[in-house]
């Protein structure tokens, strides 16, 4: 391991950080998305976030008009 220094908007790091449990590292998620980046996306979706699991039901055809309604109600309200 190695230690770097990185700059981002704080809103990022605190948004990026209410998706950690109270068990994980910020490092080990960070590594883990990079290596998700240079290996391709994951298709796990145990590692979607509930917003990506809705977002992707929303964007499929088998889904009916009301759920995807539903499911446009939540994923545009702020958290």
């Amino acid at each position: 391991m190695t230690a770097i220094h990185v700059s981002i908007p704080v809103r990022l790091l605190e948004d990026f950080d209410e998706t950690l449990s109270f068990a994980q590292s910020r490092s080990a998620k960070i590594s883990r998305l990079i290596a998700d980046s240079l290996n391709g996306p994951s298709t796990s979706v145990g590692e979607a976030t509930t917003r990506q699991l809705m977002a992707a039901l929303h964007a499929r055809d088998d889904v009916d008009m009301l759920m995807k309604s539903l499911l446009l109600q939540i994923l545009t309200n702020p958290l």
